[in-house]
């Protein structure tokens, strides 16, 4: 996790000297919000906007190495660049343009790490979005985690509100439901920490 930590440091220093607007989000920030496992990436959100992302791509890839030979016109088709950090650690950046990056960003908050390193990450109700929306098994866990963890601190409406445009854009409004199970589950067993 140290290398992880290391590489998290090595990026937001490089966004911070530019002043560009970004926040951690996936197994970082999992390890702030939620039950904390074993990552092997740095995954972040850079606001980029539409239209500017191709600058923005261009000057990381000046100092980190590209995953992928095709780097630049791979980020430009997905709105993810893949880097890897100067210790070999992969690096997962989203371009973010749409509002609801933006107001994740806009929320982020410092975490000191292992009380050591000061990285930014997404808020607790972001990373649930998030995690939501991707809708992958893993992302699931990571939800029940953040909600065992969370619970009674996180704004769920808030959650709700930023979750269904993006969830209805994707075209999987049924993912509503699942959260809202989970919510039940978590409010009949009451635990938290």
């Amino acid at each position: 996790m140290n290398e992880v930590f290391a590489t998290a440091l090595e990026i937001q220093s490089f966004c911070e000297q530019r002043h560009w607007r970004f926040c951690f989000i996936g197994g970082i920030a999992v390890h702030r919000w939620g039950e904390p496992r074993v990552t092997d990436d740095v995954d972040l959100t850079l606001l980029t906007g539409f239209g500017t992302e191709e600058a923005f791509a261009e000057e990381l890839l000046k100092h980190f190495r590209g995953r992928r030979a095709d780097s630049l016109d791979f980020a430009l088709h997905n709105r993810v660049l893949l880097l890897v950090g100067s210790q070999g650690t992969p690096i997962d950046l989203a371009l973010g343009a749409i509002p609801f990056e933006a107001r994740a960003i806009e929320r982020s908050t410092i975490w000191l790490a292992g009380g050591l390193h000061a990285l930014r990450t997404c808020s607790a109700e972001d990373l649930v979005t998030h995690k939501c929306f991707a809708g992958r098994d893993d992302d699931w866990i990571d939800v029940q985690g953040i909600l065992a963890r969370q619970w009674g601190r996180l704004n769920l409406e808030l959650i709700r509100t930023e979750l269904r445009p993006l969830l209805e854009l994707k075209g999987q409004p049924e993912s509503l439901g699942r959260l809202a199970a989970l919510i039940d589950r978590q409010r009949t067993t009451g635990s938290h920490r």
